[in-house]
């Protein structure tokens, strides 16, 4: 999505998390980003993992259009936001958990969400404007969308939540997040293809 936003014209190499036991765990990937979990970026000499790592790092070398407030408060609170998601919800609901969790895991993922999404609706109606921090999208917007799409993924009742969905429908508006959305990514599988 930042480099959608940004206008960075960038080669995608898909990482099939679940063909062969799941790409990300061989040694050519491994040599890419030890952690063995997507994304990573080769950009300008360097790897980066880590989407905020990213995100900061495009950020700091192409800050045109910005996605983060000038204003150091609407900017916590972006930090916040995002943050409360990349860090709160979404990795409660990564593979390696889910595989754990085994029968249960849909069950889990939906408990994981309904709680960060019910502290998130609260926070959104403190900030948002038409996207989650006022009227122009921010970081915190990069990391909301795909963690809706992960709410409808795992059936999570999104009727509790009119501001998050708002937002996302906002959001799903622009080139960028259509572009960028999970359901249109080249390795997609064919049933969650949009």
């Amino acid at each position: 999505l930042a480099l959608a936003l940004k206008g960075i014209a960038y080669d995608v190499v898909p990482v099939n998390l679940l063909k062969d036991g799941g790409q990300q765990f061989s040694a050519e990937f491994k040599a890419v980003n030890p952690m063995q979990q997507v994304p990573a970026l080769k950009i300008d000499g360097i790897t980066l993992s880590q989407s905020l790592a990213i995100i900061h790092y495009l950020e700091d070398t192409r800050p045109n259009p910005r996605l983060l407030p000038q204003d150091p408060k609407k900017r916590a609170q972006v930090r916040m936001i995002t943050d409360h998601i990349v860090s709160g919800i979404q990795p409660l609901q990564n593979l390696s958990i889910l595989k754990q969790m085994g029968e249960k895991k849909m069950e889990w993922a939906q408990n994981c969400i309904t709680s960060g999404f019910q502290a998130l609706e609260q926070i959104l109606q403190h900030t948002a404007g038409r996207y989650c921090m006022g009227d122009e999208v921010s970081m915190a917007d990069l990391c909301l969308v795909p963690q809706v799409y992960n709410a409808e993924r795992f059936k999570v009742d999104m009727g509790p939540y009119p501001t998050i969905t708002r937002i996302n429908k906002a959001l799903l508006e622009l080139e960028a997040f259509k572009v960028s959305h999970p359901s249109q990514q080249p390795d997609t599988p064919a049933e969650l293809r949009a």
